[in-house]
């Protein structure tokens, strides 16, 4: 009499490898999410640099006008040559405002021609997902950061280390 083996896997050993997969999922996960918001935080403040050094660049290139009161004009479609509506010193992306799980502000310009001040502010579109710190910067070119929205980007804010 020939005995019949079966082959394959039954169910326990089946139930045993979902369970180790879903254990390794639940410490890998949480990981990837915080190194998510730490990589988007990054973006945000590198995005706050490029833009403390577009606006140098703009004031410098356009001394009647001053700095930039929008995104926009540090941004610009048609480079061909660049002008203080478009100066082409930042990408379109970055002018759209959003970038990286961050959005982007300019304000403090006020209505004086040459513009003398602004502000930078970058918020997480989502906090404690996109990132849990907000970020502001003034012509000074110094970083700061915060665990609220900084609407007033002054010398009281915590500078970045």
């Amino acid at each position: 009499m020939k005995t019949h083996k079966q082959k394959g896997f039954s169910l326990i050993e089946l139930l045993i490898v979902v369970a180790i997969i879903l254990i390794i999922a639940a410490i890998a996960i949480p990981n990837l999410l915080r190194a998510r918001i730490s990589a988007n935080e990054a973006s945000a403040v590198a995005s706050l640099r490029t833009l403390n050094t577009a606006q140098i660049s703009y004031n410098s290139t356009y001394p009647t006008v001053g700095y930039a009161a929008t995104l926009a004009a540090l941004a610009g479609t048609n480079c061909a040559p660049p002008t203080s509506a478009g100066a082409c010193l930042i990408d379109t992306q970055l002018a759209s405002g959003v970038k990286s799980g961050y959005s982007f502000v300019i304000s403090g310009t006020g209505s004086t021609t040459p513009v003398s001040s602004y502000q930078f502010r970058a918020d997480p579109l989502a906090p404690n997902q996109t990132g849990v710190r907000f970020f502001c910067s003034f012509a000074d070119g110094v970083i700061r950061a915060g665990t609220a929205s900084l609407t007033t980007c002054d010398g009281s804010a915590t500078p970045l280390q």
